[in-house]
């Protein structure tokens, strides 16, 4: 498959123990061509720090609504930059915002300014991920163009084994990529 060229991928970290995984797609994404900004929940940050994410992208990561690094608005600046739009890993409280039309951090407050196709990659508890409400939240964020890599059966961070695994990397750079050609 062609990479596409200078694509401009906005990754959204949410606070899952999954968070380590971003730097496995950043990178794997730059390998294809991709340029990769991060913005991160505040939670995220307990999981990996920015440092890391700025260091393996080469770009500022991003958090707070008024960063230092932007004389306009993050939120707008960045959308306008934006390709497309990955939350790798999506927890249940940002599925939940964004189906809500919630826009009270960087990352809720970007996604509901933008244009761009948005991926959601789901990481959670299975209870968490088959409780009514999260699946509702899902179904209407799919109903209004919402793209989802479903999460897959493996080992959760509580030490039981569901369907609430973030997609394997591999799977979620592919979609990515074909999404961009």
């Amino acid at each position: 498959m062609p990479s596409p060229k200078n694509r401009h991928v906005i990754l959204g970290v949410c606070g899952s123990i999954a968070a380590y995984k971003a730097g496995d797609i950043i990178r794997r994404l730059q390998d294809n061509n991709c340029e990769v900004s991060v913005i991160m929940t505040g939670e995220a940050s307990q999981f990996i720090t920015p440092l890391t994410l700025a260091t393996l992208s080469g770009r500022n990561v991003y958090s707070d609504m008024f960063d230092k690094y932007f004389w306009r608005m993050a939120h707008i600046e960045l959308s306008r930059a934006a390709d497309l739009v990955l939350i790798a890993p999506a927890t249940a409280n940002i599925i939940g915002k964004l189906a809500n039309g919630l826009a009270d951090d960087l990352l809720t407050t970007f996604v509901i300014t933008g244009r761009a196709p948005v991926f959601i990659a789901p990481a959670m508890n299975d209870e968490m991920y088959a409780n009514g409400i999260v699946r509702e939240n899902c179904a209407k964020l799919k109903k209004h163009g919402f793209k989802f890599i479903e999460p897959v059966r493996g080992k959760l961070a509580c030490g039981t084994v569901g369907v609430g695994h973030l997609a394997e990397v591999e799977t979620i750079v592919k979609t990515i990529l074909k999404e961009l050609k």
